[in-house]
Formats: structure tokens, sequence, C-alpha cells
């Protein structure tokens, strides 16, 4: 299994990748050894745009998602619930959905309400969810105690340990992206000794967080192999394990099939 997946990434919004920009970025992450792509969905208009993009491309999935900052068409976004596109064999999460508490303003109530909805969903459909939390673990934590059966991933962590450690408690996968290549988290100062190589997935979320060494340019999923040279490095694992086994924990969470040729 000697190739990588892009757990997380935006290829398929227009605001970031011109169509032409998108099938190039695709063709670069096969020519590093990328296999799959998962487009994550933000918002109602933006899961079908993810839709759209996997169904036309092969080895290229979607989640469907409503991001905490999408409070406002929560109702209307939530309508989809029946919809029978939402079983599609390439939809294979939930997500991004969460709590961000980062910036003045946030509506926590709705947030809230909104989240729980959409782990409801999850747990209908018998999908993993990806999360985005930001300034806001205790709640998130006292949210998912009422959806036991749910697994996941927490994607681009970079909280404190005790959250880290929480998070694995829990059985939930850790995101590890660009971020931990440039930024000096402390999450990540002792991550050999924390977190268990089971238990990571890696992701671009391009267009952002490019990780070292090409800061300053556009992310795309092709520079996931960046990603998995510093985890190599950061754990003491030659490359090769690294890529096995986190292809592995992204196909088991999300349970992709082979790779089409």
């Amino acid at each position: 299994m000697s190739y990588l997946i892009d757990s997380h990434c935006h290829l398929h919004d227009p605001e970031f990748f011109a169509p032409e920009l998108a099938e190039k970025m695709l063709k670069n992450a096969e020519k590093a050894g990328i296999r799959q792509v998962i487009c994550i969905g933000t918002s109602e208009k933006d899961s079908k745009k993810a839709q759209s993009f996997a169904e036309s491309h092969k080895n290229v999935f979607w989640t469907y998602g409503i991001h905490p900052e999408e409070t406002n068409i929560a109702s209307r976004g939530l309508a989809r619930k029946n919809d029978d596109t939402l079983y599609n064999s390439k939809l294979v999460a939930i997500g991004e959905v969460g709590l961000d508490y980062h910036y003045d303003g946030f509506n926590k109530p709705a947030q809230i309400k909104l989240l729980e909805e959409m782990l409801s969903l999850a747990t209908r459909l018998n999908l993993p969810v990806s999360l985005h939390v930001r300034d806001a673990f205790p709640d998130i934590f006292g949210i998912l105690n009422n959806f036991p059966k749910l697994t996941g991933v927490f994607h681009s962590f970079s909280d404190s340990e005790e959250n880290l450690k929480k998070v694995l408690e829990r059985g939930f996968y850790v995101g590890v992206n660009g971020l931990a290549t440039f930024a000096n988290l402390d999450c990540y100062k002792n991550l050999e000794r924390i977190v268990p190589l089971e238990r990571i997935l890696l992701e671009t979320d391009a267009p952002f967080l490019t990780p070292v060494p090409k800061r300053g340019i556009i992310n795309e999923p092709a520079y996931i192999k960046h990603i998995a040279e510093w985890l190599s490095a950061k754990l003491g694992v030659s490359l090769e394990t690294i890529t096995e086994k986190t292809t592995e924990n992204v196909r088991t969470l999300f349970s992709l099939p082979n790779p089409e040729l």
C-alpha cells in the first residue's frame, strides 16, 4: 500500500481552484504518489460542489458538512438530510462540522444546535465525522458524550496536550497537516509519546496551511508528501511506514475502496 491519501482538502472550491488548476493539481497529486483525495464540504452550497467534483473524478470522494461559521443557514442546509443524494457511494463522512468560538460575535447556542443535528445525521447514516473545533473543547466533549457510537477525526488539531489525550481516549483520529511543519505547537512537541501512528491522518486543508518547504504558495494535495516526511522525522519512523499506516488509517475510518487505476 505504497501511496498516500489527502484526507481533507477543498480542491473542489472554484474560489481558490479554477477548473483547469484543479485538474492540474489532481495530476500533480497522482505523480507525487497521492492516489485518493477527500473534498470537504463546508456549507450546503459547497457540499454540492464537493459532491459534483467527486462524482466527475475517479479516486475523489466528498463529505457533506456545514461549518460552524455557517449557522445562519443551518435550517436550510439540513433540509437535505432526507435527500437520496446523501447515500451516494462517494460520500464518506459528515463534515466539516463543529464549534468555533475564536472570533467575537459567535452564536454559541446556534453552533451547538447545528452540531447536534449534524452529529445526529452522521449517526443515522452510520458515517464518521470530520470535526472543526477551535476554543471550544469543553463543549465539544460534552456534546460527544451524547453520541457514544460516533467516530471520526479532529481536523487540524492544534490545541493542548491535555485535549489531545482526551481526543484519543474517545477513539477519534487526529488530523495532522502543514500547520505542524511551521507552527511551534505544544501539542506536537511530544507527539511521538502521546499519539500512536495508528491514530494519525494526513491532510493538507488545501488551499490553506501550506507545509514547509512550500510556504508562501497555494497548498495542494501533492504536498501531503511533505507532511509525511515531517511526521517520519518527528516519530523516527521510516517514510514507507508512515505512508502505509496513515493510508490504512484513512481507508479504515472513511471506508475507502481500492484506488481506481
